[in-house]
């Protein structure tokens, strides 16, 4: 008996999953994430993969419709036509708050880092806020 929730030929399947729940269990003709260093496209039949995710958009295209959500870093792996992904925040784009947004990065961009730890949360507030800026503008 064949498995539901495997892809069909010519799709894929995109898991989304936080530490609370499975945010998206969907098949999938395209999957588009952030890698922590640039934006990686998935097509059916990729070869295996695992990457670093960092704080942007995942757009995942099926029967002419997108879906868009901003995720915060994470990791992805795909294999046989499965992308899992696996992250802290996982929200649709028309749920983001741009308002929000702009003020966690104005305060961000404005706090004094004395230290390299400092700097590390301030230029991950500064990630966060620009990523969830850009999906909320493309919603």
């Amino acid at each position: 008996m064949a498995n539901p929730h495997s892809p069909t030929a010519g799709t894929l399947r995109c898991i989304l999953v936080t530490p609370e729940a499975t945010a998206l269990d969907t098949p999938a003709e395209f999957v588009a994430l952030p890698l922590f260093d640039g934006e990686a496209g998935i097509a059916p039949g990729r070869a295996p993969l695992i990457g670093r995710l960092g704080f942007g958009e995942l757009r995942v295209r099926h029967n002419g419709q997108t879906q868009r959500f901003y995720i915060d870093g994470g990791f992805v792996q795909v294999v046989d036509d499965v992308v899992s992904v696996l992250t802290n925040l996982a929200l649709p784009a028309g749920k983001l708050d741009p308002s929000a947004a702009r003020s966690q990065l104005q305060t961000a961009l404005s706090t004094h880092a004395a230290g390299p730890a400092e700097m590390a949360i301030r230029d991950r507030q500064i990630s966060q806020a620009r990523g969830q800026l850009r999906v909320a503008s493309r919603a």
